[in-house]
């Protein structure tokens, strides 16, 4: 079951027209966003890491939205480039190797702590053979997006908005009065395509020009926003009725080739743990994913990925050996 939140879309301050052009010039040209094959052997790791080299006018989130990648997600997996100034020829890592969530491997997946959409298209009676997946925004702490099973529930094209009161009310005390109805165009805050899930008030969508390239960030009043072109691309290839997944898991494993993966992302804040519950979380994960198998596990790799999330999958063992490490050689800071 879903928990239950009484929240709604999205919005701040809205920006004039002649800027709204400004945002359009500068949109990038020839984003997508890639379609993985899904291992046939049903291992989790899919994609792999890519490197690009700054232009003297990029910033990270310039880089981020050309490889349909969220904000937060470039940042930490590049800590020592500078987010607004990377430089002329500053080498940029592109995580676009992920473990899948542990989750249905059908429909929508959304995992909330990685800010990221995973979608498997299926044929009736068959299974997924690929994911495709995109970068979201989530919730702020105060507006929770919510956890669990729902599906789409209606799909809209050109929607308008009607700020519920709590939003109009938050809005005011800003000095910003939002009217009754925000109608379709370049500034409506839902975008031009949105899917309307099964708990009320919530919602995938696009976002206006004015906030285009604010995605992969906890900003929303609980919806789910995505890249214009990336709803775009999604809104036509899910059907009214699909599964919704939403997820937390913060920390991922994985197998791929007999090796096992770790991916790791940084706990929600009203979910915020030390490095020993991290730890803990991702012991009780080890002793699931290795159940009957005979591995070595790399405790420094893990111990690193703990510690210093880069959302980057990270190889923590080696097949075919006995396991030595215990939770007390891993533990402490």
């Amino acid at each position: 079951m879903l928990q239950k939140t009484t929240k709604l879309p999205c919005i701040k301050k809205r920006i004039p027209l002649w800027l709204g052009v400004v945002f359009m010039l500068a949109a990038p040209l020839g984003v997508k966003a890639e379609a993985f094959a899904l291992p046939d052997d049903g291992s989790d790791l899919v994609g792999e890491i890519q490197y690009t080299k700054a232009k003297h006018e990029d910033t990270l989130i310039d880089i981020a939205r050309d490889f349909s990648i969220g904000q937060d997600e470039i940042v930490m997996a590049n800590p020592t480039v500078d987010r607004w100034l990377p430089g002329e020829g500053t080498e940029v890592l592109i995580p676009r190797q992920f473990i899948l969530p542990d989750a249905p491997r059908s429909g929508i997946v959304v995992n909330i702590p990685e800010m990221r959409l995973y979608y498997y298209p299926t044929q009736p009676k068959a299974k997924a053979t690929q994911v495709i997946t995109y970068p979201v925004s989530i919730g702020r702490m105060d507006w929770r997006t919510p956890l669990g099973t729902t599906k789409v529930a209606q799909k809209v094209k050109d929607p308008a908005w009607r700020p519920p009161e709590s939003i109009k009310q938050e809005h005011a005390r800003e000095g910003d009065i939002l009217p009754d109805v925000v109608p379709p165009g370049p500034l409506n805050p839902l975008g031009r395509f949105a899917l309307r899930l099964g708990v009320p008030g919530y919602l995938i969508h696009g976002t206006g020009i004015d906030k285009a390239y604010g995605i992969g960030m906890r900003v929303t009043h609980g919806c789910i926003r995505m890249y214009p072109e990336d709803i775009e691309r999604l809104y036509p290839l899910v059907n009214v009725g699909t599964p919704v997944h939403l997820v937390n898991q913060p920390v991922k494993l994985g197998w791929s080739a007999g090796t096992l993966y770790m991916e790791v992302h940084q706990p929600l804040d009203e979910d915020r743990m030390s490095y020993e519950q991290l730890l803990n979380l991702a012991m009780d994960l080890l002793e699931k994913k290795t159940k009957g198998k005979e591995i070595t596990i790399d405790g420094a790799a893990m111990r690193q990925a703990l510690q210093k999330p880069t959302g980057i999958p990270v190889a923590i063992s080696k097949p075919s050996e006995p396991l030595p490490e215990t939770i007390q050689s891993l533990g402490g800071t």
